[in-house]
């Protein structure tokens, strides 16, 4: 039975352990209903043996009961993005085989016909959903530590999306180490407000807290103004979030007058630990977000294909634009073109090696080995340097990194930069193919209520950045293209030029 699962088993069985929409559940229901989901999966078998069950199912009870289900019928679970087309869940599907898939309710139109037409065994959370768990006992196949458990896809921006595979003992160290850095305990309780086909509300959330035996409640659809409810309650004792989210709190935070905010200040002030991460933290958005909680977000660094590998530490300094050191276990170094980098302030791809690293590309054994130094390291692609012990993100080796007129200059500094402007309400610089000079640097603008000609911006970031810096070309817009995890999709803003 999977590390998590076993865990469980040994917290009071009348503990509440997920709040949802539909009512509270406890660690007993949790178990039972995940039993029988794993006995609906196996029918006529013992052991799935890596069979890939896919599921698409709003965040709640039956997530986590249908994913547990999978791994104690030793399956590899699949989660479905519930917001992606057809398109989208059909080359999941195609690519990693599956062979059953769990549909809730609200997504049955969307993809059951799909299924059916491809002979894959549809499971109903109306039909069997939690209200008819029986007790009957189910003999369920043991699990090791190498044995494949969690498919999730990569954001596909350069190519087409890869299936990354992390086994049972991936996700082990994945929650243990999180679980020693940022001090869970059976007290905390916490609300998923992320999208589940991401490494980051999976690991990070749910499996944190209720490994530990906390509680983890679920808002399905996020609403700015219902998780201020939540987070002012006094029950909530960690928050965890991407930087559009916060982002969101703090527009509707500006609405309020100077007796909520203080309201809210005091009540926030409350919560043992607030996290940010999934893509980069503006320094002015931690700022801001220190002025409206007296919480310093911790800022944290991973991917799909590692779990988490840097943060910020849980008491010390949480330095404002960094990652943090190394996560307990993970070994992590930086390399350029003259090797391993060993002098503060000099950029270099993050390499990372340990128990959290993934085991491979699915179905993609060139991919999975071009991924690997011969030394074994994971080549995240990300580009950083190191200042006082303290990892900074410079950006993407391949959109966030500009190479112009000789210079590499990093895209998220002229982000941030230009993020002061009092009417720039948010950014996104890349590079553009240019003859003379490699790459221009552009830069698409999100302004506030105000107006600001290109010139103007220019002739003010002249001031503040050196020449060769300043974007040569600007689009205005209403907002920029965000993927799943609030990420800006960067190809889609070289398009727009």
């Amino acid at each position: 039975m999977p590390k998590i699962t076993l865990k469980a088993l040994t917290f009071s069985p009348h503990k509440i352990a997920i709040i949802d929409p539909d009512g509270e559940y406890s660690y007993q229901q949790l178990n039972d209903a995940s039993d029988q989901w794993a006995r609906r999966f196996l029918y006529q078998k013992t052991d799935l043996k890596g069979d890939r069950i896919a599921y698409m199912i709003q965040p709640g009870f039956n997530y986590v009961a249908v994913q547990w289900g999978i791994w104690k019928a030793g399956g590899v679970a699949v989660p479905l993005c519930i917001s992606y087309p057809l398109a989208s869940l059909a080359y999941v599907l195609s690519d990693t085989k599956a062979v059953q898939v769990v549909i809730d309710a609200d997504f049955e139109e969307i993809l059951l016909s799909y299924a059916n037409q491809n002979s894959i065994k549809v499971h109903s959370i109306v039909d069997e959903g939690f209200q008819n768990v029986t007790s009957n006992k189910v003999d369920l196949p043991s699990t090791i530590s190498n044995q494949p458990a969690l498919i999730l896809y990569t954001s596909g921006t350069t190519s087409l999306p890869k299936g990354v595979v992390s086994t049972h003992g991936n996700l082990d160290f994945q929650m243990d180490c999180l679980i020693e850095a940022w001090e869970w305990s059976q007290k905390d309780r916490t609300i998923c407000i992320l999208p589940l086909h991401h490494i980051h509300g999976i690991i990070n959330v749910i499996s944190c807290s209720l490994s530990v035996g906390a509680t983890c409640e679920f808002m399905p659809k996020f609403n700015p103004e219902s998780v201020f409810e939540r987070l002012i309650s006094d029950e909530l004792t960690v928050f965890m979030a991407v930087p559009t989210i916060y982002f969101k709190l703090i527009s509707l935070w500006e609405n309020f007058d100077q007796t909520k905010k203080n309201l809210f200040h005091d009540r926030l002030k409350g919560l043992r630990l607030m996290v940010s991460g999934s893509a980069a933290l503006p320094v002015s958005v931690m700022e801001k977000w220190y002025e409206i909680s007296g919480h310093w977000l911790l800022e944290r660094y991973g991917m799909t294909e590692i779990g988490m590998g840097l943060s910020n530490p849980y008491h010390g300094e949480r330095r404002p634009g960094h990652v943090g050191a190394a996560l307990p276990g993970v070994s992590v170094r930086l390399t350029n073109e003259e090797g391993i980098v060993e002098t503060d302030l000099e950029p270099g791809e993050i390499q990372i090696r340990g128990s959290n690293v993934f085991q491979s590309y699915w179905n993609k054994p060139e991919a999975t080995l071009d991924s690997f130094t011969q030394d074994g390291w994971f080549k995240t692609g990300d580009v950083a340097h190191v200042d006082r012990g303290y990892y900074k993100i410079l950006g993407r080796n391949s959109v966030d990194i500009i190479k112009s007129g000789g210079y590499k200059l990093s895209a998220l500094e002229i982000e941030e930069v230009l993020r002061q402007h009092t009417h720039v309400d948010d950014c996104g610089v890349v590079g553009l193919p240019d003859d003379e000079w490699g790459e221009l640097v552009a830069a698409v603008i999100v302004l506030k209520n105000a107006a600001l000609s290109a010139i103007e911006l220019n002739e003010w970031l002249r001031e503040r950045l050196p020449a060769y810096k300043v974007p040569r070309k600007y689009i205005f817009v209403a907002e920029l293209p965000r993927n799943a995890m609030g990420k800006v999709t960067k190809n889609d803003l070289k398009v727009m030029f």
